[in-house]
């Protein structure tokens, strides 16, 4: 009989440094690429750029785990401080498909060994956003511990039948003459021409460009995420010129003249396209630019081969005209360490379930339920 092999040894640790966190370079993408629905914001230079960003003040708290000094799991987590409350999150904020990284042929107890010692991370409590649905972290802890409410209904568009024949099939001829009329209307202003930007040099000038629209779009109208903020600024021209190596970032432009009117930010990975920030010049509102930008962006990524499309946001008109089915991302409120955090756990969950029922009201409901119903029962019947 033959010698048995030992199983290679185990050993997990907890990551407290920024040097730490950037020595993980090495493997760390592996894990994320194998994820079932990759996420470009849990991406190693996305979350080390964040983190230089945004930690000033804040306690690293990474859970990884290594077979034979090699990473097979990880779960970034960090801890910030809010209201005198110890609040457990993931790195990157709130992170878009979030969730516990594992390599592929690892059995379920190494997921099982990082939740929970992530579990005892010191927190009053954990509020962990962008959860997807079949998440592993959720799955590790055995459906205990969190508290998961949809936060976002992430539609998501299947690209294999080709763009032209989805375009052709998905939308009413009276929406693509609609479409075809708005071009007509740009290109009357003066030379309307689509750029494309993926080198970091590109990236680097189209994100002030992006800058730019997003001020005009939301000048004096309140916008939480915090893209054109002194802080956001240089932390997404760090982010894009790191992951330009990549060759994930793309910021698609619709310009007149020469002159940004629109963009369309997204990362391809995995064969995916992940929408990320999309603006445009209200000045030129009538005429759709953005819409026209978003339906350019969609058939370069078509184009260039990608065959899936990751909306993640809400469910706007444009969204539901086009995509097959909602994939859903959840926010997890739980993991609590202490008295104080159970009871903030319930009070934000009974406020977000309360805010969530007063948007039920009647004139939203006949345009979001009634409005959209058809499209929206066709939706969730694929999902």
């Amino acid at each position: 009989m033959g010698a048995q092999i030992a199983p290679a040894e185990l050993t997990l640790a907890t990551i407290s440094n920024e040097t730490a966190l950037a020595d993980l370079r090495d493997h760390w993408d592996d894990l994320v690429r194998s994820r079932p629905r990759p996420s470009p914001f849990l991406l190693h230079a996305w979350l080390l750029e964040w983190w230089r960003h945004y930690g000033d003040g804040c306690e690293l708290a990474v859970h990884v785990a290594f077979r034979d000094g090699r990473l097979v799991a990880a779960l970034p987590f960090y801890l910030r401080t809010t209201h005198g409350f110890r609040v457990l999150s993931f790195v990157g904020g709130d992170t878009a498909l979030a969730d516990l990284l594992v390599a592929e042929g690892e059995p379920l107890e190494v997921a099982q060994a990082l939740a929970e010692r992530a579990a005892s991370s010191g927190q009053d409590f954990a509020d962990l956003a962008g959860l997807p649905a079949s998440s592993r972290l959720v799955g590790a802890l055995n459906g205990s511990g969190l508290t998961l409410i949809e936060r976002s209904e992430a539609p998501v568009l299947d690209l294999t039948p080709g763009w032209d024949e989805i375009y052709r099939t998905r939308l009413t001829s009276k929406r693509r003459n609609h479409h075809q009329r708005r071009r007509r209307q740009l290109a009357n202003l003066g030379r309307m021409e689509v750029a494309v930007a993926r080198t970091a040099p590109e990236l680097d000038e189209a994100l002030e460009e992006a800058f730019e629209l997003h001020d005009l779009r939301w000048n004096g109208r309140p916008d939480g995420s915090g893209f054109a903020s002194p802080v956001g600024r240089k932390f997404h021209h760090a982010a894009a010129e790191a992951l330009a190596a990549t060759g994930v970032p793309r910021i698609v432009s619709l310009k007149i003249d020469g002159r940004a009117v629109a963009f369309h930010y997204y990362f391809a990975l995995e064969g995916r396209m992940y929408v990320h920030r999309i603006a445009f010049d209200p000045a030129y509102g009538r005429f759709s630019p953005g819409l026209v930008n978003t339906l350019d962006a969609i058939e370069h990524a078509a184009s260039e081969g990608l065959t899936r499309v990751e909306f993640l946001g809400g469910a706007e008109r444009y969204k539901i005209e086009l995509a097959d089915h909602f994939e859903p991302l959840y926010e997890g409120f739980g993991l609590a360490g202490s008295v104080r955090g159970k009871a903030a756990i319930a009070a934000r969950v009974g406020g977000i379930r309360m805010r969530k029922q007063l948007k039920r009201s009647a004139t939203l409901r006949r345009f979001y339920f009634e409005g959209l119903a058809p499209a929206r029962r066709v939706l969730r019947r694929g999902a």
